[in-house]
């Protein structure tokens, strides 16, 4: 949909059938990573009036086989990564082109290994790809985290391959701790102070006016700040093998480095 501010966005609608508490989960998860540091689609708060849904037929679902028209009011919006008319924007890139001559930024798939952990993001992460016109490599950028804080249920059921990339290329680079840094320590140190601006900011309607829910939920991300180390050491451990690189000097932890955000 094209906003008022001239750019065009994603739109997810509070009557989604996934559930609409999924709004809450890409605000919160969004602006957090865009805090600490990754490349994302910038989200925002829409306002879809009831005129312009009446008057536009594409503006339903299909649920249960029965049409069903968007609910008007606050939704949420994810901004075209790239205007339509100024570049390319790919969904997918195949695992041939996963490499530093075809993707600019892939130093970034270890930083968003350890937000999905935290966030316990329920699907594996999803990326897009884009250029201005005729650049030559793509920008990998950060979309759809409707899934973190499992889906509607906002707990977290943590496991070795929950919220990771479906291929092991793009994690060719790690090499040990240091590769998950700044974005591990800006884990580790994240305000709650910012944490909580974030959900003040959330339309009550997106979580059904259940502030001690939404506050719940923010306690439970501060406690787990402190155990994405150990979650992304589980998935290294896997049978996936996903670190082939691995320094095995690296076996342990490090001392934690602090980045100022």
């Amino acid at each position: 949909m094209r906003a008022s501010d001239g750019n065009f966005y994603v739109v997810k609608f509070q009557n989604n059938p996934q559930h609409p508490r999924v709004l809450v989960n890409e605000w919160i998860a969004t602006r957090v990573a865009e805090r600490i540091g990754l490349p994302v689609a910038v989200p925002e708060i829409v306002e879809v009036s009831e005129w312009l849904i009446n008057k536009t037929s594409e503006l339903h679902m299909q649920l249960g086989g029965k049409k069903t028209p968007c609910v008007p009011g606050l939704q949420f919006g994810s901004r075209y990564v790239i205007g339509p008319m100024d570049g390319q924007i790919l969904d997918y890139m195949p695992e041939a082109l996963l490499d530093e001559s075809h993707v600019r930024n892939l130093e970034i798939f270890p930083g968003a290994l350890a937000f999905d952990k935290w966030t316990c993001n329920g699907d594996g992460r999803q990326m897009v790809y884009w250029r201005k016109g005729r650049e030559r490599k793509y920008t990998a950028t950060l979309i759809d985290q409707g899934y973190c804080f499992n889906d509607g249920q906002w707990t977290f059921p943590d496991s070795p391959l929950r919220g990771v990339f479906s291929l092991n290329a793009v994690y060719a680079r790690v090499l040990g701790w240091e590769s998950f840094e700044p974005w591990l320590s800006r884990i580790e140190s994240f305000q709650e102070s910012m944490l909580e601006s974030f959900a003040e900011a959330v339309p009550p309607e997106w979580y059904a006016g259940d502030w001690d829910a939404l506050q719940e939920l923010v306690a439970k991300l501060i406690v787990r700040r402190s155990r994405v180390r150990q979650l992304i050491d589980e998935f290294r451990r896997s049978t996936r093998n996903p670190f082939p690189n691995w320094k095995a000097a690296e076996q342990e932890s490090p001392a934690k480095k602090h980045f100022v955000m």
